[in-house]
């Protein structure tokens, strides 16, 4: 009789112990760890008016089309008032929609469609500088003394000759001084970026709360988060520890770089002050604020090109809690169309060892500053690199286009826009700066502009080959990049990949492979960098061995769906990528 009784006792402990095993294996995720987050260059995504340039009502009208995807979240670079000497990162009224974007109404219909679709929408927060004809500049060089002090102001120094000369040797990333003077107020204006983006002074209280109360602004709207521009610029060195006057910055002895250009310099006073992440941290509680409220976390995501020991960082140090997504640009500095097998194995991992334990990766191949994914890597391994991108574990981002295989435009020396290319005054190697190429039109179909805009002239010329190279063609064609994109997204959803342990192997020079497992299911992921052909040999990987079953395939594949290889002698085409089931 006693055991009749203990029986359901045992039972419920067995079950419970059942579903904390699960549990472990399988945590509740947020939001933002499972969705893939797609980046749109407003200006260049969809003109819904006819000017020539991509608008809010036109990224409304495609939401659908991002559904579609796979993709849960957008984010949109600055579409804020901007006079867009920068196209957007220069901010006249942090409050406000840019007018050639549309208006607040259109802003709050893109916000309620994107609701509706289950979508959300992460804006880019821009908060080291300003724009010269914002209010707080222009009342700062009317002397109001609040607006003053938002901005980093210095004397200039009397050379021998009797002429001014700027404060120090700091220099802007669009080249020449980082010090403008203007007459108004007799000093000097620090600018990190192009002469109209003045920068913030953070060590001002007023600017710390003023950008916290722009955060609040836009979350109040509904939007699920940020990402934040240049965040490692926010604070320059205090400088009453060097007598009241900024210090001049020490030579980086880097070779064949050009006088006057950015890179001349170590940037040891103006990057990666430790004030500015705990100026992150900051922000996080603000975000944290409103979770309070609903239930629901915003999202943070950090711009910072910096050693990685000081990119994991911005996740947060003890309690505090920072970013839930330092960009990670390992695939984009790191790697391309030379690079071996071994080579993207070392990108990949480097993030992976160290990054916090308990903190998710984010893989990133590409945005609106640096070329395309498709022309860095070259077109044939476009699946390739999705792949690696969506099916790693962590949180995949894509810039628009990524998911076509969409590749830089040319752009003339006439047609230039970007001032990191017109600041350059060389017809010739302007080239090298500018990143209009990789902000050309969204590709929609074969029609007039790639269907971007009924315009006679769009404010970038659409790149070339547009005619087969979008998204009408490729939802119609048998294999795309689409179709392999949107399959993509859909079995990063299997748990495997959810939450799936991860190892890799260089294969050969040529060929980089990972296996992601989860209880009794693996996949393996195959990925040849390479124009040879190859016979592998997975059974270098634990518990791999037998058959392998073909899930997915890059588009120019000679292999189809269901096919069965031996895992110890598969074979693999040039540039060939696939997604393999263990049987």
């Amino acid at each position: 009789m006693k055991v009749v009784f203990l029986l359901p006792l045992i039972l419920a402990i067995c079950a419970a112990n059942s579903i904390a095993r699960k549990n472990k294996d399988e945590p509740e995720k947020d939001w933002w760890q499972t969705t893939i987050f797609y980046q749109i260059y407003p200006r260049s995504f969809a003109d819904s008016n006819g000017d020539g340039i991509g608008d809010l009502n036109g990224i409304t009208s495609k939401l659908e089309y991002i559904k579609e995807l796979g993709v849960g979240a957008i984010w949109m670079s600055p579409m804020f008032q901007s006079p867009m000497y920068d196209f957007g990162y220069d901010i006249s009224d942090f409050y406000a929609v840019h007018d050639e974007y549309g208006t607040m109404e259109d802003f709050e219909a893109l916000i309620k469609r994107a609701d509706e679709l289950d979508i959300k929408v992460v804006l880019d927060l821009v908060p080291n500088h300003t724009s010269n004809e914002s209010m707080w500049f222009q009342e700062a060089l009317k002397g109001h003394e609040k607006y003053y002090n938002y901005f980093v102001w210095e004397d200039g120094i009397i050379d021998e000759n009797g002429n001014r000369q700027p404060p120090n040797n700091w220099l802007s990333h669009f080249r020449g001084s980082a010090w403008e003077y203007r007459e108004e107020v007799g000093k000097y204006y620090l600018h990190q970026f192009v002469v109209g983006q003045p920068d913030l002074n953070y060590r001002n209280p007023d600017v710390v709360e003023e950008m916290k109360e722009i955060i609040r602004f836009w979350l109040n709207k509904g939007v699920a988060g940020y990402r934040v521009d240049a965040v490692n610029a926010l604070f320059e060195v205090d400088k009453e520890k060097f007598g009241g006057k900024y210090p001049d910055e020490p030579p980086s002895g880097k070779v064949n770089v050009d006088p006057g250009s950015y890179d001349t310099l170590q940037h040891i006073y103006t990057k990666e002050q430790n004030e500015t992440y705990y100026m992150v941290y900051d922000w996080r509680d603000v975000l944290d604020e409103f979770k309070a409220k609903d239930g629901m976390s915003r999202v943070m995501m950090t711009e910072v090109y910096a050693a990685i020991e000081n990119v994991v960082k911005y996740f947060g140090e003890g309690d505090r809690q920072g970013a839930q997504m330092p960009f990670n640009f390992d695939l984009i500095n790191d790697v391309d169309s030379t690079s071996s097998a071994a080579d993207i194995k070392r990108a990949v991992e480097q993030f992976l060892t160290y990054k916090p334990v308990d903190k998710d990766a984010n893989w990133v191949v590409g945005n609106h500053d640096n070329s395309r994914m498709a022309t860095r890597f070259g077109p044939p391994l476009v699946d390739g690199i999705n792949m690696i991108t969506l099916l790693l574990p962590g949180i995949g981002v894509t810039y628009m286009g990524e998911e076509l295989g969409m590749v830089d435009g040319y752009i003339s020396w006439e047609e230039t826009v970007d001032p990191a290319g017109c600041n350059t005054n060389d017809p010739i190697n302007y080239v090298a700066y500018s990143r209009d190429p990789e902000r050309t039109p969204f590709q929609w179909n074969a029609e007039k502009n790639a269907g971007f805009s009924t315009a006679n002239k769009t404010w970038l010329p659409v790149a070339d080959g547009y005619e087969t190279l979008n998204v009408e063609a490729e939802n119609a064609a048998d294999r795309s990049h689409l179709k392999l994109y949107k399959a993509l997204a859909d079995i990063r959803q299997n748990k495997v990949f959810r939450y799936g342990r991860y190892e890799s192997l260089a294969l050969n020079l040529d060929v980089f492979a990972f296996r992601r497992w989860h209880k009794n299911d693996a996949y393996v992921v195959v990925v040849n960098v390479k124009g040879n052909d190859h016979i592998v040999d997975l059974e270098y990987f634990e518990n791999v061995d037998g058959k392998v079953q073909v899930e997915l395939t890059s588009v120019d594949s000679p292999k189809n769906k269901g096919d069965k290889f031996d895992a110890a002698a598969l074979p693999v085409a040039p540039y060939e990528a696939l997604v393999l089931k263990v049987k």
